[in-house]
């Protein structure tokens, strides 16, 4: 049992919950983040720190978002660790009304870009 990020991340990709995890958990993709499953303690440190609510443990995912659990084991063997927080995506907060966002998630490992400001 684990922690998933959900849907609501993409393109917003707030990292106020890398901050508070304990073991470093969190995977970072160009447009969003996921919890390693085999990291991940169930502290639950981070889900109130997300400010769009894209945190959940797996078994409180509704039926919609289920398919998120998958996607964060598969992501996080792919993307690299973040554990430092930094700003949200540029329309961050235009994005985090959006919903049926799934089509917009960039499967490519992310980082920061050397542009952006800390």
């Amino acid at each position: 049992m684990t922690y998933v990020v959900s849907e609501s991340c993409v393109a917003c990709k707030y990292t106020d919950c890398v901050t508070p995890c304990p073991v470093d958990a969190f995977r970072e993709g160009r447009n969003a983040l996921v919890i390693d499953p085999e990291v991940c303690i169930d502290c639950a440190l981070c889900v109130p720190e997300c400010p769009v609510d894209a945190i959940a443990h797996e078994h409180q995912l509704p039926e919609r978002q289920r398919a998120w659990i998958r996607l964060n084991r598969d992501l996080a063997r792919q993307w690299p660790p973040i554990t430092r927080a930094h700003a949200a995506l540029p329309g961050a907060a235009d994005w985090a009304a959006v919903a049926d966002k799934v089509g917009q998630l960039d499967r490519r490992p992310g980082g920061r870009r050397c542009d952006e400001a800390e």
